[in-house]
């Protein structure tokens, strides 16, 4: 299965992941983050493979994140409702997301990258 890196070109750390990717991961498929989120289910699998928190999914510094108030609104609400938010506006997603083979990166540390998607 190839790497899916979700993205929004605008965003600068976005473009470092997709140049690295490039540089060293031929197979991916690039996915504008913003005009095809990923789905709910695509979205619990992510976090299940991950091992990271579900709030680790969160663009904390976001400006959605801040419109909607999600920092007091998180403690109340169900992972099930997080994930059906998430999938319903991608500029709530930390972003780059990698995703393949069973393995998930949320944002971009170099460091990361390597021992994940590295060869």
């Amino acid at each position: 299965m190839s790497l899916k890196l979700y993205w929004y070109p605008k965003c600068g750390t976005c473009r470092n992941a997709k140049k690295w990717l490039e540089n060293g991961q031929a197979d991916f498929e690039a996915v504008h983050i913003v005009e095809a989120p990923p789905s709910k289910e695509e979205l619990k699998t992510f976090y299940e493979n991950s091992g990271l928190e579900l709030k680790k999914f969160l663009n904390t510094s976001g400006k959605k994140y801040r419109e909607l108030g999600l920092k007091d609104k998180l403690k109340e609400m169900s992972e099930d409702e997080v994930l059906e938010l998430l999938a319903s506006d991608g500029m709530l997603i930390k972003r780059p997301l990698v995703a393949g083979n069973n393995k998930v990166t949320v944002g971009f540390k170099e460091e990361e990258f390597q021992e994940v998607w590295g060869k």
